[in-house]
């Protein structure tokens, strides 16, 4: 129990780090549309039945649902889109305003917004109509548009990002918001963001932008894979290749062809016996293009036939050591390094609905995380959760296996009911059952939401200490300066100075402990009820928001002699200065440890 407590601390402070994380999203917004319906009768003119129409809701869907899932988990998301001048448009700039997204999308009047209409009766999808498609393309004017928007939002973010590398999320749906144009822009400008995620129904579109994460679905990247062993270089001039990889379009079908994938990327495959070559220009020839638009659910399934596994619906055949067993998360897992080559991507995440997810990077294992099966109109938009949590953790430089952790758990908890699926910060706290005091508020808590909890604690006539400070190496020193902090009043805030400031006050080798590190040691006293990260070298402007009763500070030194001192009393509180212990403090520590480097023994 001990060591389950403490795993959901430490994920708990990945949380916390990425709180206001600049994120910039660009790529296909739609509004997502709800309607609960209830039938009690048939219709007389047809034999369907009639539905009454009782509520109708609507949300942010597609790369929309992503950014609102970016500011919901505690980033600081901007969204650049195309969105058409419409009622569908003006109710999704609603849906990003109470998300508190900054909207920086662009209207494009004569384009519909696009739209899917779900009609359900009970949890049942009847039915879902779309609008707006790829046929709706952006004119000239659009894409310049489109692209002054994304400079002038990568600038924005960038003025509020108090030197924080920014992240770039792209998520490409085939519905046309992101044209070459658009794409070579974000591919020569690609140094302007330090990690950047892309999810993308045809990722052989986006070579070249060398992403940190790619989280395609299980279609997608048997998609890519197709792609690749029929030559992306034929495939772009419409040329067949000169190998043995055929597609075969039958008139009698609607459905992809039939391609062998062999087991190295791009290599020729085997022919399917019986299919035509086909002719330069025709549609066959075109389609080695790839296919683009939303993969159908027949895409998702896997049969195991005699020589590998066949991914139905696309037609895709795996040469691989198939045996009674394998599904598709042994495939994909065969699969990654592929997929990472042919993505150029850090780290490759396929995506498996109900069954999880396979996840993969240049180093360690890869790793498989579950979900629970729950009713399809319980998941959309669960892998736009996923998304920005992995996105966000990758940011914030978790490992590997934790933002794969954290995305699966983001994904899992969205899916109690219908709905498109949002996770907020609050649930994934949570869900991981980590620090929160007696009227449920978490330990660790966002600069931005920090003026309300602490309003909340004042309506119950709580008094508050604050103290701030590095705290690089714990130590007792710290703890009985705390514990003695925490008696001062009802409640003590710690706030803490983030890596980048604690450089610019010891020096180039400092902290030695991330911040990460050192909030989880703070929210884990028992002394301690709010833990915050300040990146500023002056904690003032959390002075002002908190309005402390007490602020207290270490030293020996009369309380005059504190900085903070006169902000402090004209906002009404009192200064208190605190003795550390003797020959406790973090300088001696860490002085002591380099005097003796490893190998050497320890004075007697």
């Amino acid at each position: 129990m001990a060591g389950a407590a403490a795993e959901e601390r430490r994920l708990a402070t990945v949380v916390a780090s990425w709180q206001q994380r600049p994120v910039l999203v660009v790529g296909d917004a739609m509004l997502d549309e709800w309607r609960f319906a209830e039938s009690e009768r048939l219709c007389r003119e047809a034999p369907a039945p009639v539905l009454t129409l009782r509520r109708r809701i609507s949300a942010a869907g597609g790369a929309a649902n992503t950014a609102v899932n970016v500011a919901a988990l505690g980033g600081r998301a901007a969204l650049v889109a195309p969105v058409g001048a419409d009622v569908a448009g003006d109710e999704l700039h609603d849906c990003l305003d109470r998300a508190a997204v900054w909207d920086r999308t662009v209207s494009q009047p004569g384009r519909p917004t696009p739209v899917k209409r779900r009609m359900l009766a009970g949890n049942q999808i009847l039915l879902r109509e779309d609008s707006g498609g790829p046929e709706d393309g952006l004119d000239a004017d659009g894409v310049a548009r489109l692209l002054t928007a994304l400079h002038c939002a990568t600038e924005e973010l960038r003025a509020v990002a108090a030197g924080q590398p920014l992240t770039l999320v792209v998520c490409d749906y085939g519905l046309g918001a992101l044209p070459s144009a658009v794409r070579a822009w974000l591919v020569a400008n690609r140094d302007r963001y330090g990690t950047v995620a892309l999810d993308a129904h045809d990722l052989a579109d986006w070579r070249g932008l060398n992403p940190t994460v790619v989280t395609p679905s299980f279609a997608e990247a048997t998609r890519l894979l197709a792609r690749a062993a029929a030559g992306f270089a034929h495939a772009e001039r419409g040329a067949v290749p000169s190998g043995d990889v055929h597609l075969n379009h039958r008139a009698e079908t609607d459905g992809p062809s039939e391609l062998m994938v062999g087991a190295a990327p791009g290599g020729s495959g085997e022919r399917v016996p019986g299919s035509p070559h086909p002719a330069s220009g025709t549609p066959a020839a075109e389609a080695l293009a790839g296919p683009t638009g939303e993969p159908v659910p027949g895409e998702e399934r896997v049969a195991l036939t005699g020589d590998g596994l066949s991914v139905t619906g696309t037609g895709v055949t795996v040469n691989a050591a198939a045996g009674a067993g394998v599904d598709r998360a042994v495939l994909a897992e065969s699969r990654l390094p592929e997929l990472r080559a042919h993505t150029g991507a850090d780290v490759v995440a396929v995506t498996l609905d109900t069954e999880g997810a396979v996840v993969g990077g240049a180093e360690g294992e890869p790793r498989r995380s579950h979900s629970t099966p729950v009713p399809a109109s319980h998941a959309v938009g669960a892998g736009d959760a996923y998304l920005a949590a992995m996105t966000l953790a990758l940011a914030a430089d978790a490992g590997l296996p934790t933002a794969a952790q954290l995305a699966q758990l983001a994904a899992t908890i969205t899916v109690a009911d219908t709905g498109t699926c949002v996770c907020r910060r609050q649930d994934l706290l949570a869900a991981l059952g980590t620090g929160a005091d007696e009227g449920g508020h978490p330990a660790l808590v966002g600069a931005d939401e920090l003026a309300a909890l602490v309003g909340e604690h004042r309506r119950a006539g709580r008094s508050v200490v604050f103290t701030n400070g590095c705290f690089d190496v714990l130590h007792p020193g710290h703890v009985r300066y705390l514990t003695q902090a925490r008696a001062l009043g009802d409640l003590l805030i710690v706030a803490v100075n983030s890596d980048g400031s604690v450089r610019r006050l010891k020096g180039p080798d400092r902290p030695v402990n991330p911040v990460e590190d050192r909030i989880a040691l703070l929210a884990a006293l028992a002394c301690v009820d709010h833990v915050v990260v300040f990146e500023e070298d002056s904690p003032a402007r959390l002075i002002e928001a908190v309005r402390p009763d007490v602020y207290v500070k270490g030293g020996d030194y009369p309380p005059e002699m504190v900085p903070e001192a006169p902000l402090v009393r004209r906002l009404g509180g009192q200064v208190r200065t605190l003795g550390y212990v003797p020959d406790r403090s973090t300088s001696a520590i860490i002085d002591r440890i380099r005097a003796h480097p490893v190998g050497e023994g320890r004075p007697a």
